[in-house]
């Protein structure tokens, strides 16, 4: 597969957040009196569509092989869509998605419950950091449902990243894509009867949107961090956050509050030196080992 700059592909992360961050916009938008389950049930649908040509034309003999960790997923994540809407309806764009990073936070610990795997000191300061950062942003000295609702989606969050190990390896991304959806679609169906809300077929355009943009950014990672290291690239992720405070203002008229920006640096700054670090790390082992190499007899 051919390979791209970094600098390419840092520039093509930096676009594909900014048009993720419009996805988020696109459902803040949505009237408060919305029927959220109908809403993230048109969400569903409009990925399948989307996506179906894509996958069946790839051949789909083994597509529905190895269903059981997409099924824990695709619940998960229309778990986590739905407290999504909920928190980006009464949250500020930029406080909305500051919180949403401290998925790669809580993935720490959720790695070494479910593999066993070890933490580093590196890791486990930027963990606590960055946990601090969240509580300043989220102020718990007032309660504030909507940031546990951002907070929540996190979790959903960080759960399905690192459950994304279980998955079946032949399948591709847009596969994966195509199941967590599909998969999640029944259950997706059976919120939007139980809410027993007259259909609001005009959300489908919305939801229709936020699909396109949010599968945009998805198809734009799968084709860097094919061709690019991740660890390498990965800190361009976190423009994310400077999109939502710029399309906050420039779209909804939020001013970033001092709580926001200090909560803010505590989750990405961490994140962004724990990336540089493990970067580091790896060029000096490739180093060593070919320095042993080259004295071999």
């Amino acid at each position: 597969m051919q390979k791209i700059s970094l600098g390419l592909g840092m520039t093509l992360l930096v676009v594909g957040n900014i048009i993720a961050v419009f996805s988020d916009a696109i459902i803040k938008t949505l009237p408060a009196d919305s029927p959220t389950f109908q809403f993230v049930f048109m969400r569903q649908l409009t990925a399948v569509l989307i996506l179906i040509p894509f996958c069946i034309s790839r051949g789909k003999t083994q597509l529905f092989v190895g269903l059981k960790w997409h099924a824990v997923r695709a619940h998960v994540w229309l778990f986590g869509i739905v407290f999504m809407v909920f928190a980006l309806q009464a949250l500020p764009l930029a406080t909305a998605n500051a919180i949403f990073y401290a998925a790669p936070l809580l993935m720490l610990p959720l790695a070494v419950m479910i593999f066993g795997e070890k933490l580093s000191v590196p890791s486990v300061a930027v963990a606590v950091i960055g946990f601090i950062g969240v509580l300043i942003v989220i102020q718990p000295s007032d309660i504030n449902w909507a940031a546990i609702f951002a907070f929540v989606v996190a979790i959903t969050l960080a759960i399905n990243n690192v459950l994304i190990r279980k998955l079946p390896t032949h399948h591709t991304i847009l596969q994966t894509l195509l199941l967590t959806n599909l998969v999640g679609m029944p259950m997706g169906l059976a919120l939007a009867l139980w809410e027993n809300a007259p259909w609001h077929w005009a959300a489908l355009v919305t939801a229709l949107a936020s699909t396109v943009f949010i599968l945009i950014y998805a198809g734009i990672c799968v084709y860097v961090y094919t061709r690019v290291a991740a660890n390498q690239v990965a800190s361009a992720e976190y423009s994310g956050l400077v999109a939502a405070v710029a399309l906050g203002m420039l779209w909804f008229n939020e001013v970033p509050t001092l709580s926001l920006i200090v909560g803010a640096s505590l989750i990405i700054l961490p994140l962004v030196w724990l990336a540089k670090l493990q970067k580091n790390n790896q060029r000096l082992a490739k180093r060593q080992f070919a320095e042993a190499k080259s004295i071999e007899p």
